[in-house]
């Protein structure tokens, strides 16, 4: 893959930067993925190493101060490639003034703190366990309600009333079973469904249509 369109990045800020972890993750594979974010261009003969001082140069330019790699999970600390890319993380972290923040699933169970190298991830990193949001105390209502009024004002549905998903927050919890990723999908197939059918606006109708991820579903039933 070849990338030839020049980057202008004087005034630009771009504060955070958001990548996902390929599968059987090589260390090229990560700053390839931080070059695309920021539009970089990159030869497909280019060195790691090139595009690496490229990619931080670049990430210093627009003053980053939040890099978010997700689906860490996918980095094998048993594997050569998985270490090589621990410690091109490891070189990032070390070259970039911002924090870093690596999301997955069950990374603990999956090996990423054992060895020398995890390790070296244990001692940078806090742990934080995250979960499904509850709605049981007026506190964890709120949190829910102020997470579906965001996903409600992302909408652009010519005809939709601003707080009707706030109305419906009690629904969309059962719904979902509290999870973000099954209230995203709801929306958002239901925002689909409403420009389809031209009514431009959700309703309880347009919810009950959708057929969430199996998980969702086995906690709705």
């Amino acid at each position: 893959m070849e990338r030839t369109a020049p980057v202008d990045t004087s005034g630009e800020r771009i504060p955070v930067v958001y990548i996902v972890t390929p599968p059987a993750v090589k260390p090229r594979d990560l700053v390839v993925e931080l070059a695309a974010f920021l539009g970089l261009p990159y030869a497909s003969r280019e060195s790691p190493q090139a595009i690496t001082h490229n990619v931080i140069s670049v990430l210093h330019k627009v003053r980053c101060r939040l890099i978010v790699v997700d689906e860490i999970h996918n980095l094998d600390l048993t594997t050569r490639n998985g270490q090589d890319a621990s410690d091109q993380l490891k070189y990032l972290f070390e070259q970039i003034q911002a924090t870093f923040v690596y999301a997955g699933v069950n990374v603990t169970e999956n090996g990423l703190f054992s060895g020398l190298r995890g390790r070296q991830l244990a001692g940078r990193f806090i742990t934080l366990n995250t979960g499904p949001f509850e709605h049981d105390t007026p506190q964890q209502r709120e949190d829910w309600e102020r997470v579906v009024l965001t996903m409600e004002s992302t909408l652009r549905l010519h005809r939709h009333t601003p707080g009707t998903l706030r109305r419906h927050e009690p629904y969309l919890h059962k719904r979902t079973g509290g999870m973000i990723g099954s209230l995203d999908q709801l929306i958002y197939e239901a925002a689909n469904d409403a420009i389809a059918d031209g009514t431009e606006k959700i309703t309880k109708r347009h919810l009950e249509a959708v057929v969430l991820d199996t998980a969702a579903e086995e906690v709705r039933s």
